[in-house]
């Protein structure tokens, strides 16, 4: 068996990762773009280290990208060669808002993804559109210190309600926020903040998840003011946690591991804090400031659907003494013995996609959509550009078949898959293009060297065949 009529099938890319054209058109300096490749990345996304603009001593991978800002047609055509019904996409903010506290948006930015969308519907492609993938203008980060400040759900709601306005009719589906967890995990990258030393971070990081999950709740009230065919999604970075072993305590460390993450989920689609996070800030001393409306506007304006990123699960353990962890990875876990790994660590487990649809669809009821999944690997072109990854096509259509399985088998309600970074793009963890996801390949290295010609790997006709069948033909042949 295939999936529904009408699944929506494609990819997905970021505007930090695809665009480039920092400077183009009245765009204004976003966080996303002032984090370098190197060793300094890492202390910079996680705002232990204060880089707030370009210096000559680092390359920036955003500021080109692969340039998708002047060639969105010619790569939207090679989507729709592969048979894309949708192609989820970001809105960059300093596009629309250069600093982002602006009263009139800019009308280039705006007219920018008019077009694309356009383009997109040219060939029957549904824009699936994140309104905030990591993007945070820069004068926001400095002047307001990022979503720290509660103003900036106001300078939210009017980007909000500007883009709901000018593509009604052009965009129905929304996310609000890309892995809105990753907060606590990558906070420069993720929210735009910085830390001082005297700071509590974790008072920090929480208090600016509430003003987030605030704005997701304006945004969706917006979005179905202004249009009630909106569908608006909350976006979790997902991974199911496994107990290490069966000792019970390892079983409640999996379980508070979960926990810390559905926390955001559990919020915009139940629409209140749940017991346990609530427990949990009190005992770690976090007190939310919160306005009298807010719990109201939490209750009133959840989500319709719950998308989600999954490229592994995880695993947890009480033992201080196991501290063998997973590699290059943000999620960085204590490490699953019975899985093999990416040659970035990251430790494929196909079933783990299955076990993690169950848990979202138990715990919520709501239709699921996966945004993101995909394998990051060292490609070895020929010299017409052509691949043979023969490693790609085996592990989505392994993932694939677990996705099946969750929806034919367990019954969980799936709205469609979008592949990550269904063209090469930069990485968001390491800042590489080395690590590459695409089913096409561009030619440009961690440098910025290359010609950015997009040629079409193996898994280009592959991931074709498996849309024309509806996710029925899965083979390499």
């Amino acid at each position: 068996m295939g999936f529904k009529k009408g699944f929506l099938w494609g990819g997905a890319t970021a505007a930090n990762q695809v665009e480039g054209g920092y400077n183009t058109a009245g765009r204004g300096l976003a966080n996303v773009d002032v984090v370098p490749i190197g060793v300094d990345r890492f202390p910079i996304i996680t705002g232990q280290m204060k880089h707030f603009n370009f210096d000559s001593q680092h390359f920036y991978p955003a500021k080109e990208a692969i340039d998708m800002y002047h060639r969105y047609k010619e790569d939207i055509a090679l989507f729709a060669e592969m048979g894309f019904t949708t192609y989820r996409l970001s809105i960059a903010w300093s596009r629309i808002f250069p600093m982002g506290d602006e009263k009139e948006p800019n009308e280039e930015g705006l007219q920018y993804y008019e077009d694309l969308f356009k383009e997109c519907h040219k060939y029957g492609i549904e824009p699936l559109v994140t309104i905030t993938h990591f993007d945070c203008p820069m004068h926001l980060v400095e002047k307001y210190g990022a979503w720290r400040s509660r103003e900036m759900i106001g300078f939210y709601e009017k980007f909000c309600d500007v883009i709901f306005r000018r593509y009604k009719g052009l965009v129905k589906y929304w996310l609000t926020f890309n892995e809105i967890n990753m907060i606590l995990h990558a906070p420069f990258m993720g929210a735009g903040l910085f830390f001082e030393e005297w700071e509590n971070q974790e008072q920090v990081k929480y208090q600016a998840a509430h003003h987030e999950l605030i704005a997701s709740a304006v945004a969706t009230r917006i979005a179905h003011k202004v249009d009630p065919e909106n569908q608006i999604g909350c976006m979790l970075a997902a991974g199911q946690y496994y107990a290490y072993t069966c000792k019970p305590e390892d079983v409640f460390k999996a379980l508070e591991a979960d926990r810390e993450n559905y926390f955001f989920i559990d919020v915009q689609s139940r629409g209140e804090y749940p017991a346990y996070a609530l427990k949990k800030l009190e005992r770690e001393g976090v007190t939310i400031q919160m306005e009298d409306s807010d719990l109201e506007l939490l209750k009133e304006h959840t989500v319709d659907f719950i998308s989600f990123s999954y490229y592994s699960s995880r695993v947890a353990s009480s033992d201080s003494k196991i501290n063998e962890t997973t590699a290059e990875n943000i999620f960085a876990s204590v490490k699953n013995p019975y899985l093999e790994e990416s040659e970035w660590g990251w430790q494929i487990d196909p079933l783990g996609l299955r076990i993690t649809m169950n848990s979202l669809n138990d715990r919520y009821q709501k239709p699921l959509f996966i945004v993101e999944n995909g394998l990051g690997a060292i490609d070895e072109p020929d010299e017409n550009g052509y691949v043979v990854d023969d490693y790609r096509i085996e592990y989505l259509s392994a993932h694939l078949k677990a996705m099946k399985d969750a929806v034919n088998l367990d019954g969980v309600d799936l709205m469609g898959y979008t592949s990550w970074g269904c063209i090469d793009l930069v990485s968001a963890g390491t800042g590489e293009m080395t690590k590459r996801y695409g089913f096409i390949y561009v030619d440009r290295d961690d440098q910025g060297n290359g010609t950015l010609t997009r040629s079409k790997k193996k898994s280009f006709n592959w991931y074709k065949k498996v849309i024309k069948t509806n996710g029925e033909d899965l083979t390499n042949k």
